[in-house]
């Protein structure tokens, strides 16, 4: 509709340009109609926001302007500031929209539809209606519905939508899969573990959705630019049509008026208020395209300004896959891998069982050396108590028997005497019924990308990188220095993390800022604290999108440089459009005060300039560097 109004009234205001009619009031009145197809809508918010008290807008400046131009019997220059005003917000709107579709369209996840299996029937279901503990039915080339465990099936996965990559997973039965996800190649039969509302398709909508509620600090100034800016141009136009002609004479008066009336075509701050927010909802939108959810534009500029990053060591710079290697049992002071335990002393029996109700990744591990040693899963009847101890480790009543596993601070908390060791890896001690039992030696691999990312953050500027970590100084130090981190600090329970964190925000210099990586197990404390907070494969963890103002949804520590990268790309557009809409507006401004620009040339500092500057923030869109 929109299009065919400025169409009709553009084809209107040719014929009263071109073409050579005898009576001038035929040639005004179809100056008028096509102003009336194109400008009544505007003249009409114009009055509406008067009436409430909203003055200073763009369509008070525009209705001022144009029919101001009527007065002074400037009817074509009327007609083509209101056409050309009209196509520059067409222009607008389809950048927005084309904006919103591209981030829409990338995050195409929602499904439309679930199988539902119920008493051996397969129902199709809104997704809505799913209920946990429901059994899915995946065929190949549909959507994961809701967030599950495979009970039957594998097949390959394509997980782009969700992460960026373009290699498919593997999944097996038992592993838990994500909604949003395709599935490829074998059927897949599923248990849903979470509501529609919880799943994460879910929450990365809602959070996509909502990233344009949190400005920048650049879209607040512009907020506040605009704000003072209009009513002070409009006492200015004022100015220039009552002033001069005081002293110049009043036969200069409709010369003044027409000047002002430039002036205030000019002023209008469009190209600033739309493509200044167009600019961040692009850049989230570039970096969405790339497996990485920025909650809100002025995240995206705090990356641009990162001074240090503090990373968390488990999960975020390492694997986070533990493997039992060796362990030390003291009944007969041998050290041997844990396969070779006799079974009845195995340590991996009784710490297994202790941990088996967490899902911390070391608890991970313990269970899959015992599923390898005993071919059989535990046994919960054994336990009958448990009691996660932050920071330290685990109680729990197994068989009857006390059991503590966890680190040294847990041993010595509990006035239990232990055999320290300068084992590389992560140490769990076991005591049961308060006598030192041994220790279980577990693995953890760093991550291929870790070593390059921190010297890229280095080569992009960032002064200071930092690892927070609970595990023991060797580890924490041998971590460190294979990665070229500059500081580490180890032996940390997670209210120590806080502290430091603390410590190092009120060291930053000014204008810059602060980033905590974690992986979102037991780190929503810090990310809270810091000024980003970035979760590394978050995506699965309720704790990592709740908490975290960045969700990288992979494990590459490598986004982090990518997400560096977008914000600036992002940063440099919004002060191009800023640099190139104030100076082009200065200077016609001023030519427009002093006679030497006509209202074209106010239209193209108005209606050019806007298109122009939402052009450019487009580019933010592009998730390439």
């Amino acid at each position: 509709m929109e299009k065919f109004k400025i169409i009709l009234a553009f084809i209107l205001f040719i014929i009263a340009l071109l073409v050579p009619l005898e009576n001038i009031w035929i040639t005004n009145s179809i100056y008028i109609v096509s102003y009336l197809i194109v400008g009544l809508e505007i003249v009409l918010k114009a009055i509406k926001h008067i009436i409430r008290g909203k003055i200073f807008d763009e369509h008070f400046l525009m209705t001022v302007a144009t029919l101001g131009a009527f007065a002074i019997g400037e009817f074509p220059e009327a007609v083509a500031v209101m056409l050309f005003y009209q196509i520059g917000e067409f222009f607008q709107d389809y950048a927005v929209d084309k904006s919103k579709k591209s981030i829409t369209n990338l995050m195409n996840l929602r499904p439309d539809f679930a199988y539902v299996k119920r008493d051996g029937i397969i129902n199709k279901i809104s997704p809505e209606e799913v209920k946990i503990g429901d059994t899915l039915v995946v065929k190949p080339g549909e959507k994961i519905p809701l967030d599950g465990k495979i009970i039957e099936g594998t097949s390959l996965l394509d997980t782009s939508s969700l992460t960026g990559e373009s290699l498919p997973r593997k999944v097996n039965q038992n592993d838990i899969v994500l909604s949003g996800c395709i599935n490829q190649t074998g059927l897949l039969t599923i248990k849903v573990t979470k509501e529609f509302a919880e799943s994460t398709v879910s929450k990365i909508l809602n959070l996509v959705e909502n990233a344009s509620s949190k400005k920048s600090k650049s879209e607040n100034f512009i907020t506040k630019f605009a704000k003072y800016y209009t009513p002070i141009v409009v006492i200015i136009a004022v100015i220039l049509a009552i002033t001069p002609p005081l002293f110049l004479g009043f036969e200069t008066f409709s010369n003044w008026i027409y000047r002002a009336l430039s002036f205030l075509v000019v002023s209008c701050p469009c190209a600033l208020v739309i493509s200044i927010p167009l600019s961040f909802f692009g850049g989230i939108g570039g970096a969405s395209k790339v497996g990485i959810l920025v909650k809100g534009s002025n995240y995206l500029e705090a990356l641009a300004h990162l001074e240090t990053v503090v990373f968390d060591k488990t999960g975020t710079l390492t694997e986070g896959t533990f493997e039992v290697q060796k362990v030390v049992n003291v009944k007969n002071g041998l050290t041997q891998i844990h396969k070779n335990v006799q079974k009845e002393t195995s340590l991996i029996n009784i710490a297994a069982h202790a941990e088996m109700f967490s899902n911390h990744p070391i608890s991970l591990s313990l269970r899959k050396a015992y599923s390898s040693e005993y071919g059989k899963d535990l046994d919960s009847s054994l336990v009958s108590k448990t009691e996660e101890i932050p920071g330290l480790g685990i109680f729990s009543e197994v068989n009857g028997q006390n059991v503590f596993v966890g680190n040294e601070k847990l041993m010595e908390k509990n006035n239990i005497a232990f055999s320290k060791c300068d084992e590389v890896g992560t140490v769990l001690h076991v005591a049961i019924d308060g006598v030192y039992a041994g220790y279980i030696v577990i693995g953890d691999k760093i991550k291929s990308d870790a070593k390059q990312t921190i010297t890229d953050l280095k080569s992009y500027g960032v002064k200071q990188t930092v690892m927070l970590t609970g595990d023991r100084k060797v580890v924490g130090e041998s971590v460190a220095n294979n990665l070229g981190i500059d500081i580490v600090y180890t032996d940390l329970l997670p209210q120590d993390k806080a502290k430091k964190l603390e410590e190092i925000m009120k060291a930053k210099s000014s204008n810059s800022t602060v980033a905590f990586v974690g992986d979102g197990m037991n780190d929503a404390p810090v990310l809270a604290i810091s000024d980003v907070g970035i979760a590394m494969g978050g995506l699965g963890a309720d704790s990592a999108i709740e908490a975290a103002d960045v969700v990288i949804m992979n494990d590459e520590p490598s986004k982090i440089i990518t997400s560096v990268k977008i914000a600036r790309k992002t940063l440099r557009i919004v002060k191009q459009n800023i640099v190139f809409a104030i100076f082009v507006k200065v200077l016609v401004l001023i030519f427009s005060a002093f006679g030497l620009s006509t209202m074209w040339e106010a239209v193209f500092a108005d209606v050019g300039v806007s298109v122009l500057a939402v052009l450019n923030a487009l580019r933010a869109l592009k998730s390439k560097i």
